[in-house]
């Protein structure tokens, strides 16, 4: 397969008009399939990334002798992961890949097709070959075809991002396929969000930029900590380059405001005392911003708002999609007003008897099943599985969930209160408790080995 996929420029506000359709902007990998005597996908940069998902496998039964172009994708709560998929892409060994497949299934959004029967359908208008995907692909598990609507793009555009996915791209419908250019005949359409940063610092400037910096360091505070969330190196003009190094000149210490392995030790530190805001696509897994890009300085923002509830807000679609509130007597979610430090566990007589540890944090209740039970003495240790985050009210419900739902059994409250927080990391928590049983410090350590949610919950020596 000699083909490169054609590329899209970038739109400054959503449109629509005749002569153009919209699809949805997927949040994956891209990936181009030639489906023929044998199945080979290929990345954007020409990787063979065939063996990584073996699900896929299945375009071999709904086409052949054809080059697909397409996105894969990993759904997660009714939106692309790209974390997820680009986890998949990382994994090599065979076990690693099969555990992953049955973990994190993708799915393969078909939008175009380049190839049929050993044809080059590239001159063709898109059109044309929107019709001969149709009659060449059927859709599968993990197979589907990319659907549009022609001409009302800011209706769609308005839809797709209600829904909380990236965006859309549009494209003129009698547009060739230009293989390895990047074309106007095709635009993306992505939703901005932005984020209030404390700007802790910025790297040395190489190039063009050696009498300048590189890229600002940020931060955004989790409680009273900083963290670091990431480096913004583009949005600057040769203009505000010259005129943000003497504004950071004054707030320049010797002080390291952020302890993270991957910032180049010639960086320079600022005092906490600078805003900017930053555009970013979403929040990865470790917390980062996501494609960061600088916006502005603002001065009337102070470092204090810069709170890490910004871009992990109160997002509870796990556990609405989990529960039918016509039957279910658990709470929605709109009624309790946030403490900051509350504290609950629940005894939950469901399938297997187990204790849910809950404490408050970013505004939802991050839960962990506790099948043993909370250990009381110091020195034990127990398995606790991390679950969907509950809303606040779930802190103050008991009662019994019928019989088919989710999570079906009785619930009690076995212990509540406050705690104080004091590390909240990715791999480890600690938290001091003041319940009504339960008291001291507690400690919360990823237990990697056994699985990605699974952590081991410590009573602490005092």
């Amino acid at each position: 397969m000699n083909y490169r996929p054609m590329l899209a420029e970038s739109a400054e506000a959503p449109f629509g008009g005749a002569g153009w359709l919209f699809e949805v902007k997927w949040d994956g990998i891209r990936a181009l399939a030639q489906v023929g005597e044998k199945l080979q996908i290929l990345s954007r940069n020409d990787n063979d990334i065939t063996h990584k998902f073996p699900e896929l496998f299945e375009l071999t039964k709904k086409t052949s002798k054809v080059v697909l172009d397409g996105e894969i994708v990993v759904m997660k709560a009714g939106r692309p992961d790209f974390q997820a998929v680009a986890k998949r892409v990382q994994a090599s060994k065979p076990g690693d890949i099969e555990r992953e497949s049955r973990e994190s299934p993708c799915t393969y959004v078909v939008f175009d097709i380049l190839e049929k029967d050993g044809v080059p359908l590239m001159e063709k208008p898109l059109s044309e070959r929107k019709k001969i995907l149709k009659e060449s692909l059927m859709e599968g598990e993990h197979v589907v075809v990319s659907s549009y609507v022609l001409e009302t793009g800011e209706a769609y555009y308005e839809a797709v991002t209600a829904k909380g996915l990236e965006g859309v791209v549009a494209k003129r419908i009698d547009s060739p396929y230009r293989q390895g250019q990047r074309s106007r005949e095709w635009l993306k359409v992505k939703r901005v969000r932005t984020v209030d940063c404390v700007v802790v610092g910025y790297t040395k400037g190489t190039g063009n930029r050696a009498e300048s910096f590189g890229a600002l360091l940020l931060g955004l505070y989790n409680k009273y900590t900083l963290t670091f969330v990431g480096r913004a190196g583009t949005g600057f003009t040769d203009k505000s380059l010259r005129e943000l190094l003497a504004a950071f000149r004054p707030h320049e210490t010797d002080e390291q405001q952020v302890t993270v392995p991957d910032i180049p030790s010639n960086s320079t530190w600022l005092k906490p005392e600078l805003v900017a805001e930053i555009g970013y696509q979403n929040l990865t897994d470790d917390n980062r911003l996501r494609a960061p890009r600088f916006i502005r300085l603002r001065t009337d923002k102070t470092p204090g708002d810069c709170t890490i509830a910004q871009v992990k807000p109160v997002t509870l679609e796990q556990y609405n999609a989990k529960r039918n509130f016509s039957k279910s007597p658990e709470p929605i979610g709109e009624g309790a007003k946030p403490k900051g430090n509350s504290y609950v566990i629940q005894e939950h007589h469901a399938s297997h008897l187990h204790w849910d540890l809950r404490l408050e944090q970013d505004g939802v209740l991050k839960s962990w099943a506790v099948p043993k039970g909370p250990p009381e003495k110091p020195g034990d240790k127990r398995l606790a599985i991390a679950v969907e985050d509950h809303p606040l009210d779930y802190g103050g419900f008991e009662g019994s969930i019928p019989e088919g739902e989710y999570g079906a059994g009785t619930v009690k409250i076995w212990d509540r209160g406050t705690y104080e927080a004091g590390e909240w990391g990715e791999e480890k928590i600690e938290f001091n408790i003041h319940g009504e049983r339960l008291s001291g410090p507690y400690e919360l350590v990823r237990f990697r080995k056994a699985g990605d949610k699974n952590w081991l919950l410590f009573k602490k020596r005092v």
